[in-house]
């Protein structure tokens, strides 16, 4: 009855390659500071750990509530001289610091022997290669502005036909209103009021506008009149939640999908680990679109993980194990099939994820709908004034023209 468990782990280390084909003579360690707290997260984190397990490894699990709270733990700690041994950010300019401080440990010959640079989109590895050398181990790609509805609450508001449109999508949410219910699930924090607004960016305004906003900064495209009408259907949808939205964890939004009591969340594709820890469907029990129209640009997001300085040679074994398991193929579908993300690179089998995964890896085939991530563009400071005005816009009775200045004065070059 032993030897099953053992051909497991022999199996795995030798789809992990010739550095991680024996096992280590005494368990290496590694602590592992995230943020993924849900119930669908909480999952997904699992099978990273199974999975280093199997190597031989012992994974010391440190889950902090929160990205920013997160973040700011881990960089306390690298900076005091009591790094874990990975941490976890996002595919942004996050950990751009620590890079240029020489705090991080390269993993480029994972990187190397892996061929990351084969299989990688491209705004992906801008990020996480700096200078010549990998400094994060990319986990999954998300699409932080999926558009996600219930059907439950759809045919309870006589709604029959998907939105294929931003005014369809008003319609939807009037009947929903009409029909009693909670017609946008929203938790009013300020990065959920982002994903907001960067769904109505890339729907309302497109490809070319969003570019010359966040990556161009541009003057002229931020006061235009097309930047204008984003402001305005942002602002607009705000009249569709409930009172119970100012500071409602994004899980607990989903979860009024869920039970259908509300009809529609703008919320990355993590919030699929939800409906899938409920027990709910795809196509089935809940809907979801990418955008609107056929060549909808396509936001890539994502986590990833950095590994603090030190020049002991155990942990830096950790470090490189991680890297390793964490972008191997299988580990890689396990973990994206309980996240609600889409594996990052493509020699993988995901014929049997779900129709939402489906499409976006269809999408990722498409180079031309690639759009990164505003953090890719904006400083921390910068995304993090946006962000601000974003929320208080949101929440407040602001002239638009107002908003617009006040953008461009916080996407000025610093």
């Amino acid at each position: 009855m032993r030897t099953l468990p053992l051909l497991v782990s022999t199996l795995t280390l030798a789809l992990l390659g010739p550095a991680f084909a024996q096992a280590p003579a005494a368990p290496y360690k590694a602590e592992v500071i995230h943020w993924w707290t849900s119930g669908g997260e909480s999952a997904a984190v699992k099978t990273l750990a199974d999975a280093y397990r199997a190597t031989g490894g012992v994974w010391v699990d440190n889950a902090v509530a929160l990205g920013e709270q997160a973040r700011s733990v881990a960089i306390n700690r690298i900076v005091g001289g009591n790094p874990p041994t990975a941490a976890q950010f996002n595919t942004s300019k996050q950990f751009l610091d620590l890079v240029e401080q020489g705090m991080l440990n390269p993993i480029d010959d994972v990187a190397t022997r892996e061929g990351w640079d084969k299989f990688l989109p491209e705004t992906v590895l801008n990020v996480i290669r700096v200078k010549g050398h990998y400094y994060a181990a990319p986990v999954n790609i998300h699409m932080p502005a999926w558009i996600w509805y219930s059907k439950a609450a759809f045919k309870k508001a006589g709604i029959t036909n998907e939105p294929k449109s931003m005014d369809e999508l008003f319609a939807a949410l009037d009947k929903l209103k009409a029909a009693g219910l909670v017609p946008l699930a929203h938790g009013g924090q300020s990065w959920q009021d982002n994903i907001v607004f960067t769904a109505v960016l890339i729907n309302v305004g497109g490809r070319e506008l969003y570019l010359k906003v966040l990556r161009d900064r541009d003057a002229k495209a931020i006061q235009s009149d097309a930047f204008k009408n984003v402001l305005t259907t942002y602002k607009r949808l705000q009249s569709y939640v409930d009172k119970g939205s100012p500071g409602r964890n994004w899980n607990d939004a989903t979860a009024m999908l869920i039970t259908g009591k509300a009809g529609v969340q703008f919320m990355g594709d993590w919030a699929k680990g939800e409906f899938s820890q409920a027990g709910q469907t795809a196509g089935k029990d809940f809907g979801c679109l990418p955008g609107f129209g056929a060549n909808s640009p396509y936001v890539i997001q994502g986590d990833v993980f950095v590994f603090p300085k030190t020049k002991d040679p155990a942990a830096i074994k950790a470090q490189n194990a991680i890297a390793a398991v964490i972008t191997a193929p299988s580990t890689q579908v396990a973990f994206n099939s309980k996240k609600g993300s889409i594996p990052i690179r493509t020699d993988v089998d995901a014929s049997k994820m779900d129709v939402c995964a489906q499409q976006g890896l269809a999408i990722m085939k498409d180079k031309s709908r690639h759009l990164g991530n505003g953090e890719i563009y904006l400083s921390p400071d910068q995304n993090g004034a946006l962000s601000d005005i974003l929320t208080a816009y949101w929440n407040r009775n602001t002239p638009v023209e107002k908003v617009q200045k006040d953008i461009v004065n916080a996407l000025k070059v610093r």
